[in-house]
């Protein structure tokens, strides 16, 4: 038996990239369809959310809680640090 066979099976070479292809057409749809769904669930859940929040009749535009006041300028515990003014690259 020679080492390389000068005879090409077209038929299972044909068979082989229909698979494939039929694979990856499959995935695709696949792919495609659940970011659709998923889309859609995103978007059904929000407008419920937006929904519910318009029609309470408690809802105003302040927040339930109280806003704490940060430490000095930066909110930094240790004291009134100044914010960086440029950054310096790494070297």
């Amino acid at each position: 038996m020679p080492l390389f066979n000068s005879q090409i099976h077209w038929l299972g070479i044909g068979t082989t990239v229909a698979g494939v292809l039929f694979t990856l057409l499959a995935l695709a749809f696949a792919v495609v369809s659940y970011v659709e769904w998923s889309s859609n669930a995103a978007v059904t859940e929000f407008m419920s959310a937006t929904e519910l929040s318009a029609s309470d009749p408690n809802h105003s535009n302040e927040s339930p809680a109280p806003i704490q006041s940060l430490n000095g300028r930066t909110g930094c515990p240790k004291g009134k640090r100044s914010l960086p003014t440029e950054l310096l690259p790494l070297p």
